[in-house]
């Protein structure tokens, strides 16, 4: 299995200030996935037969249903992230603009 490094630069200060849907927003998840296939020129076909060598068994169609509608669990994101090869996923959270002075 191949190791992965997960960089995320965030202060705890800005963390706690965070709602949870903005900590952890779907879109940016599946956004994630969707941009290391293309990265690597693969198609969800690909993925499907990655995964079912590292033991996950998915139907084309259930995949594409389940990265677009963006409900799967940590743990299958980083099993797609492993079979495609990916071993370093930059994070970066956008910072709040500054507030403006009157």
């Amino acid at each position: 299995m191949s190791m992965m490094l997960v960089s995320f630069s965030m202060t705890k200060e800005a963390l706690t200030k965070m709602s949870a849907p903005a900590r952890a927003r779907t879109e940016d998840v599946k956004g994630i996935l969707k941009a290391e296939l293309k990265r690597r020129g693969m198609t969800y076909g690909d993925l499907v037969e990655r995964l079912a060598v590292h033991g996950v068994v998915e139907s084309e169609a259930n995949l594409r249903n389940k990265i677009s509608r963006g409900s799967f669990t940590a743990a299958f994101f980083l099993q797609c992230l492993i079979a495609i090869g990916c071993e370093h996923v930059q994070i970066s959270v956008p910072r709040p603009a500054p507030p403006t002075l009157p």
